[in-house]
């Protein structure tokens, strides 16, 4: 007879909701740029983990751009294996402090959750608190799992673009074997990660340690060294033996309105860029480039960019901060939790608003905004319903500042010095096959400078597809795998 006493059964936890999490309160962190949203702690974290059902489809799974195991970490959260499972959730996502806190889990492996029934009040698995939650667990506990690294190769890979799916071919290839270089225009690696996400969303030091993680893999980052100026594509194509391009979306796009060259119309790129890398607000004391002294303010737009740049500016100290949209509620692509955050914060949605004109104050600044009211028609092609003017009623917004946050398309300062590069002709990206290749043999390319703006973990997911094409390329010659159905890598072609 064994001596040994049973395993006690673990208990899942039947709570139909997510374990909610503590933040700061809208009153005390509009004065700060501390982090909104403060994580789980163990208990936590090991009660939302036990809400999984392990269900044998695994749809989150396939709802995660890299394929993240999640069950399997959350199994291993539940059995408060905190290191287990942060080694298994590092098997496809070196970056699980960041993806926690910006990807939107909500439309992806929460969206399919089998647990997320909403018409019977149940919410999904809290699949991101608890990701976060292991890249905050391994930063508090200063564990570093540094993935293995195969035998030197021989083979050097560029990199150009230090955003999510550069840094993700930069791990995965340095784990093959190859030398990596990244290329980065700016003085600090991370692209969007850096420049364009708030630090009260995603703190600056996560992201470092992340790079730094990338170092200790024998990564080497070129800062201040933007490839299409410094250096042409050709002769960084001849110095390496494969490229991945992943410089992102940094044009940014415009109303093409009147009073749009005024002084204190900021694109929403610049205006987080000051506030974000240049930490801009902090002049004079700890920053050489300022921001406006702002007094009032509109935010035209309603992505997540937008309300980074209301919320942004809402700490900032002015007397209001509009947010301008033309459409309504129901059609806001930000993420729910940011515009919740956005409203406790005081941000005053003037939503079915339409500007006209940025108005001069008689001295080449910004005066005021006017705007047309509209009301909600048919859906046009985007499966919105289309905002449609009412006539007569045209609205003026008094304000000094103007920050547009339309979107943005691809930074054209490599591709304009590559012209053999194939782009679409309208949309300026980067044309690819199956595998990520471009039209360039050796080139290949993917993130914002392919999709247009994106998801952070979907640029991920491209970067991880690439380096494993790149991989084959340079082993073989060719990137295909010769073992994959067609279409497998999970990668719509756009060359043709």
């Amino acid at each position: 007879m064994s001596d040994e006493s049973p395993k006690p059964k673990k208990v899942l936890n039947k709570s139909k909701v997510k374990t909610p999490m503590r933040e700061q309160e809208a009153a005390a962190r509009i004065f700060n740029f501390e982090e909104v949203p403060l994580g789980y702690n163990e208990q936590e974290a090991t009660q939302e983990a036990l809400r999984c059902i392990d269900c044998k489809d695994k749809p989150c799974v396939a709802g995660c751009p890299v394929g993240i195991d999640i069950p399997a970490f959350l199994k291993l959260v539940g059995d408060k294996d905190f290191e287990g499972a942060l080694r298994k959730i590092k098997e496809k996502n070196f970056l699980p402090a960041i993806c926690g806190r910006v990807c939107p889990q909500e439309d992806q492996c929460e969206m399919v959750c089998t647990l997320n029934r909403p018409d019977k009040g149940r919410e999904a698995g809290g699949i991101g608190r608890v990701e976060r939650f292991l890249g905050d667990y391994a930063m508090e506990h200063n564990l570093t799992i540094t993935p293995t690294v195969a035998p030197a190769t021989g083979k050097r890979v560029a990199i150009i673009g230090s955003g999510p799916a550069g840094l993700t071919a930069a791990s995965d290839l340095a784990q093959k074997g190859h030398a990596v270089t990244v290329f980065e225009a700016l003085h600090k690696p991370g692209g969007v990660l850096f420049y364009g996400i708030p630090q009260f969303r995603l703190p600056k030091e996560i992201l470092m340690r992340e790079v730094e993680g990338l170092r200790d893999m024998g990564v080497e980052f070129v800062m201040n060294y933007p490839v299409g100026k410094a250096e042409s594509l050709d002769s960084v194509r001849e110095r390496f033996d494969v490229v991945f391009v992943s410089t992102g979306a940094g044009l940014p796009w415009f109303l093409g309105i009147p009073g749009e060259n005024l002084n204190g119309v900021y694109s929403a790129n610049e205006f987080l860029t000051r506030v974000n890398l240049m930490g801009g607000y902090k002049f004079p004391d700890g920053a050489d480039t300022p921001v406006k002294k702002i007094k009032r303010i509109a935010v035209i737009g309603a992505g997540n960019t937008a309300m980074d740049s209301a919320r942004t500016a809402k700490r900032l100290q002015p007397e209001v901060v509009y947010l301008v949209y033309r459409r309504s509620r129901l059609e806001m692509p930000a993420r729910v939790e940011e515009i919740h955050h956005a409203e406790q914060e005081g941000v005053e949605f003037n939503l079915l608003h339409s500007p006209l004109e940025i108005v001069n104050d008689g001295k080449g600044a910004v005066g005021a905004i006017r705007c047309q009211e509209m009301e909600l028609g048919e859906p046009d092609a985007s499966g919105r319903r289309k905002p449609v003017a009412i006539e007569g009623k045209v609205r003026e917004f008094a304000v000094d500042t103007v920050v547009i946050a339309i979107g943005q398309g691809p930074n054209p300062l490599l591709t304009a010095d590559c012209p053999e590069l194939a782009r679409d002709p309208k949309k300026g990206t980067i044309l690819i096959n199956d595998v990520m290749q471009t039209s360039l043999p050796n080139v290949f390319a993917g993130g914002d400078i392919v999709t247009g703006g994106a998801t952070v973990i979907l640029a991920m997911g491209q970067g991880r597809v690439a380096a494993d094409a790149m991989h084959r390329y340079l082993m073989t010659g060719d990137p295909r795998d010769p073992f994959a159905q067609a279409g497998g890598s999970g990668v719509c072609p756009n060359l043709t």
